[in-house]
């Protein structure tokens, strides 16, 4: 069984930011160990969040800049998995070897878009996402829908 966490139950989340989190669709978060990269082939996009800590700075950084705005990686069937000890040896980590603090982009079709050392924003993940011709023909197919 997937352990899902929302970033609002990582992060605590308290004021203005857990209510628009209670009030937006949540980004699901599983953990590396749990899955496999094949589980989400041509169902998500899997984007990794490494380090060596849940304190890493970078990582915390990371997972906060996502829970300001989840509906832009939802739209595009993104899945967060999150893996910060090294010591578990998740197969994940096996098969993606990050040094420290990492984000590993995987289209549908199980490439390996996009490996970033440092945080990176909705905005540009986005971007990435949607040059990726699985995203391309998504983008079309709902223009020929309309």
């Amino acid at each position: 069984m997937l352990k899902y966490l929302s970033l609002a139950a990582m992060f605590a989340l308290s004021g203005p930011t857990a209510m628009a989190a209670q009030e937006a669709q949540e980004l699901p978060i599983i953990d590396a160990g749990e899955v496999e990269l094949t589980d989400f082939l041509w169902e998500a996009r899997p984007l990794v969040v490494f380090a060596d800590s849940p304190n890493d700075p970078r990582f915390r950084e990371q997972m906060e800049q996502w829970a300001e705005r989840p509906d832009d990686l939802l739209a595009r069937d993104v899945v967060v998995i999150v893996d910060t000890d090294p010591d578990a040896n998740s197969p994940i980590r096996t098969e993606l070897r990050p040094r420290g603090f990492g984000i590993v982009l995987i289209g549908k079709d199980g490439e390996k878009y996009l490996r970033k050392s440092t945080p990176w924003s909705i905005r540009e993940i986005s971007r990435s996402i949607d040059k990726m011709p699985v995203r391309l023909r998504e983008m079309e197919d709902l223009r020929l829908v309309r």
